[in-house]
């Protein structure tokens, strides 16, 4: 049951007093160890300041919004805060890190006036440990609203450090296909830092302050907002909108709508990284689902053809070789990728669906979202434009017994193709079909109001080490801080593991640092980049893991780590817990893991590298076991009870 405040203005007013009284208010959160003050300083600008188990966090701040018609970052004055509002909810998602979520929760609202005597309402969200906030404009005055500029900043210390990915200029890179989140990680660095190609950072933003480590994110934007990202000023980052090329053709880059209109909200999560990782503020935040019909949702595994051999791989024939290969690893998909239509066509492709079904395999089908926003060559292009277009393609795809899309090359993430995300994932739905993002912007809980969006790309993802040596040796380091940042709220479609080869490149990971990635990155549909020649050279043990890997987890623990340097994370579905670690440096290291947070005795198996391939023994876990891995090494534990 949700319980939440129905209205930035029908609440209980605890404050409503002269000016000289308003000047500020303070909040907190359940626990009482997040406090937040909120004030207006001497220029008439609202700030605010954020403690957490009483030492300083955030330095003072600034909240406001700038629209077309009038400014809410000046000339400002608090003139009502509701009373606390006490809100809990107990939720569900169908995949992810845990199944079962459950959170209380302070909430409160600010009532701001500005010189224009007009009113701004900021929703303040205070849980354990994470803050959420968010804009609101009340109804009340009629026409179009523009938001031209956010003002919001997290002003930190000189000290704080963060790891932060660059946010690439628009209309750049491979066939103008940027912005869409492929970019190295910057790792422990000043705030101030301005990122070489001079656009920001996207989030999630990883700062550590002191002890205390911060996750920066935003969640759900609906149709009339744009998705934001971050700009260093100073030691503060700035929520800052997108570049004017990041809009659907004919389409608004602006946040605008009627009144009434509100912002995403932005939040931060708090704490040791156990604390960050385990964080759920993001879906807690995000609008529930109105699906009713979810019978179609359903996780899995997936043999892909194109992540090791590319283009040429999606014929009929090597499709076939692949839905055998799904079949044979009990894997629920198989993605065929570009250039389906002109390579096998809709006939042939309802030989693959038939062919697949006798094999209880479901397909996936890659679609091309551009319109003239890139120059990318790969069809289908241009079918999902409209809403008729998209509906004849989708009615299709659903007569013929298709499961899914998978949906490339979007424009960037002004308010238009935001609208556009929308657009697609509700008549997917309605199609029943499962969607796949990639090209495109980090998902911000859109997979708890839109459950059939199983995975987003959002990510410099496996196939990048394939097109360059350079990826490849950033790789393990570049593994080893998606937990902890990218992939800690949203699905991740990273596209993990290769056990053999890959073409052309030397790869720096060893064989059990990639079969650890299918369990430590969560994703919807988990697509698997090995192929069936790779997979037939692994020993049968190793098969057998990965025929039985959920992705959807129940329960998920930290085990150990710092970002970039080392991983280990531990995992529950049911009663069977899958521990896995990965070292992203080029240092031997032992771990030591101890099993005191399983119940029940059970027995377990250790998979780890070998002198050449892969080694299996059984293990005790009635007491720790040190674990020696190799440089970019890893290991896989499974435990099931007894």
């Amino acid at each position: 049951m949700r319980k939440f405040i129905a209205s930035v203005f029908g609440l209980v007013i605890l404050y409503s007093c002269s000016d000289q009284e308003m000047k500020n208010a303070n909040f907190s959160n359940p626990a009482n160890d997040i406090k937040l003050e909120v004030s207006v300083n001497e220029n008439g600008e609202l700030v605010y300041m954020v403690s957490y188990k009483d030492k300083g966090i955030l330095q003072e701040s600034k909240l406001g919004l700038s629209r077309e018609d009038s400014d809410f970052t000046k000339n400002l004055k608090i003139i009502e805060v509701s009373d606390k509002e006490e809100v809990s909810e107990d939720y569900k998602l169908f995949h992810g890190k845990q199944s079962e979520i459950s959170y209380t929760a302070n909430q409160y609202t600010l009532k701001v006036e500005n010189g224009d005597q007009k009113q701004m309402g900021i929703d303040f969200h205070l849980g354990e440990n994470s803050l959420g906030f968010r804009y609101r404009f009340p109804e009340g005055e009629s026409g179009v609203k523009i938001i031209n500029e956010e003002k919001t900043t997290f002003n930190f210390t000189s000290e704080a450090r963060g790891w932060l990915q660059p946010m690439s200029k628009a209309k750049t890179g491979w066939a103008e296909t940027n912005p869409s989140y492929e970019e190295n990680y910057k790792m422990n660095i000043p705030l101030n830092t301005k990122p070489e190609i001079g656009e920001g950072w996207v989030y999630p933003a990883l700062i550590k302050e002191g002890e205390t480590w911060i996750l920066i994110s935003e969640t759900a934007p609906n149709r009339n907002f744009s998705a934001s990202r971050l700009k260093s000023e100073e030691n503060a980052l700035k929520v800052s909108f997108p570049q004017k090329e990041e809009v659907f053709p004919g389409g608004e880059l602006l946040p605008n709508a009627e009144l009434p209109l509100e912002s995403p909200w932005r939040t931060l999560a708090f704490g040791n990284l156990e604390d960050v990782v385990s964080n759920t503020i993001v879906t807690d935040l995000a609008e529930p689902t109105k699906q009713e019909e979810t019978d179609y949702i359903k996780p899995g595994l997936s043999s892909w053809s194109w992540a090791l051999l590319k283009d040429e791989s999606v014929n009929y024939y090597t499709t076939k070789k692949f839905i055998d290969y799904a079949a044979d690893m009990n894997w629920a998909y198989c993605l065929i990728d570009v250039n389906w239509d002109e390579n096998i066509g809709w006939e042939r492709m309802q030989e693959l669906v038939d062919y697949a079904d006798e094999k209880s395999v479901k397909l996936l089908l890659w679609y091309n979202s551009s319109g003239d926003w890139n120059s990318t060559p790969y069809t289908p292009k241009g079918k999902l434009l409209t809403k008729e277009s998209r509906e004849n393609q989708f009615k299709k795809l659903k007569e013929i017994g298709v499961a899914g899309v998978k949906i490339d090359f979007f424009g960037g993430d002004g308010q238009s193709v935001v609208d556009y995300y929308h657009d697609i994932l509700e008549d997917a739905a309605k199609y029943k079909l499962l969607v796949n993002f990639h090209g495109a912007t980090l998902p911000r809980g859109w997979h708890r109001t839109y459950p059939n969006l199983m995975t987003v790309e959002a990510v410099k993802g496996h196939e990048f080490i394939t097109f360059e040596q350079e990826n490849a040796n950033r790789a393990p380091a570049h593994a080893a801080i998606l937990p902890f940042s990218r992939n800690v709220y949203d699905p991740m479609d990273f596209t993990p593991m290769v056990l053999d080869t890959i073409p052309d490149i030397n790869r720096l990971s060893t064989p059990a640092f990639e079969l650890a990635l299918p369990v430590l990155f969560t994703s919807g549909i988990q697509h698997i980049a090995e192929t069936p020649a790779g997979m037939a050279k692994q020993p049968e043990f190793v098969r057998e893991y990965l025929r039985d890997i959920p992705v959807q987890w129940d329960e998920s623990k930290l085990i150990e780590g710092y970002p970039g340097q080392e991983v280990i994370m531990a995992r529950r579905k049911g009663e069977t817990w899958h521990i896995v670690g990965i070292n992203g440096e080029n240092e031997s290291k032992e771990f030591e893991i101890s099993f005191d947070f399983i119940e029940n005795l059970a027995s377990a198996y250790l998979i780890t590298d070998a002198k050449e391939g892969f080694t299996k023994q059984e293990i005790e876990i009635n007491e720790p076991i040190e674990i020696f891995v190799q440089p970019y090494g890893g290991f896989v534990i499974k435990i099931q009870n007894n």
